[in-house]
């Protein structure tokens, strides 16, 4: 387990614990054939469980009424145990695997109330910068033709990252320079958790019509005073980072990989799809398949 945590030391809680090593066990099972009280009725055996078990750190209750151990019990850290790298780069274009470069990029830190730019710096790409990138991000070739290369800049950056859950809004762009990047210069290549805001938004904020980033600062009365600047953007991507752990919480997660689980669970709108892609199944006045 990661960081401290109390939690009952009975050989009751601890006979429990066993049998839910084995997978997610109902309240009537524990009750009767672990607690020993096999006439319990139902009502009694769940009063029972969540006596003993709600206020373990290492167990919750599943939205079906089973009692099942944490992820963070098997190795999984609490969120409050996360230091979390909110990564944001600008770019001469979207190929990270072509002839695009890195122009400028920033490691935002949040773990617990802390909240704080580690690393951020203009990076020299060895290319010119299209004007239509130069038009969003005001970045010019006069200001990174001295400034560092992304070589040089490499140490410092993987040692903003280490230790930490890569962020970005919009993962796979930031995530897929970043490792180009370091492929590139230092034949390394990234590898750890990952969380995508864009994702995460999706499945957590109601009431947003879209989940770029303007739209959820909109939303959540976040300020950004350097928008598609590598700091600006990190350090609001920072802020709803801490507003989405906020939600996910009260969705139930507790742990990294419930926040992992959050992120990639379906959408109703992907359900909807889905099931819309199935095949109807047949009418009850349909006439039956031929057989040869």
């Amino acid at each position: 387990m990661t960081g401290l945590a109390a939690f009952p030391e009975s050989t009751l809680a601890e006979r429990v614990l066993g049998v839910l090593q084995q997978g997610p066990a109902p309240a009537l099972l524990l009750c009767h054939d672990v607690i020993g009280l096999p006439g319990a009725p139902l009502l009694v055996c769940e009063r029972i469980a969540a006596a003993l078990l709600s206020a373990d750190p290492r167990v919750r209750q599943l939205a079906d009424g089973r009692w099942s151990l944490v992820a963070e019990a098997q190795g999984s850290p609490l969120l409050d145990d996360c230091a979390f790298a909110v990564v944001d780069v600008e770019t001469t274009g979207m190929r990270s695997s072509g002839d695009d470069r890195v122009t400028e990029i920033a490691v935002v830190v949040v773990h617990g109330g802390r909240r704080e730019v580690v690393f951020d710096s203009l990076v020299n790409p060895g290319r010119r910068i299209p004007r239509a990138v130069i038009a969003v991000t005001n970045i010019t070739d006069e200001m990174v033709r001295h400034a560092p290369t992304f070589a040089e800049v490499a140490e410092p950056v993987l040692a903003a990252l280490a230790g930490r859950v890569f962020v970005a809004h919009n993962a796979r762009f930031d995530w897929g320079f970043v490792c180009a990047e370091l492929k590139r210069c230092r034949d390394l290549a990234l590898d750890g958790p990952r969380l995508c805001t864009v994702r995460l938004a999706r499945r957590l904020v109601k009431g947003v019509q879209s989940c770029g980033l303007d739209s959820l600062s909109r939303f959540f009365a976040l300020e950004n005073g350097a928008r598609h600047r590598a700091a600006g953007d990190a350090l609001v991507t920072a802020d709803l980072l801490s507003r989405l752990l906020r939600l996910a919480r009260e969705d139930g997660a507790r742990t990294l990989q419930d926040l992992a689980a959050i992120e990639t669970r379906r959408t109703a709108a992907a359900r909807r799809a889905r099931r819309a892609a199935l095949p109807s199944p047949p009418r009850a006045d349909s006439a039956p398949e031929e057989t040869s």
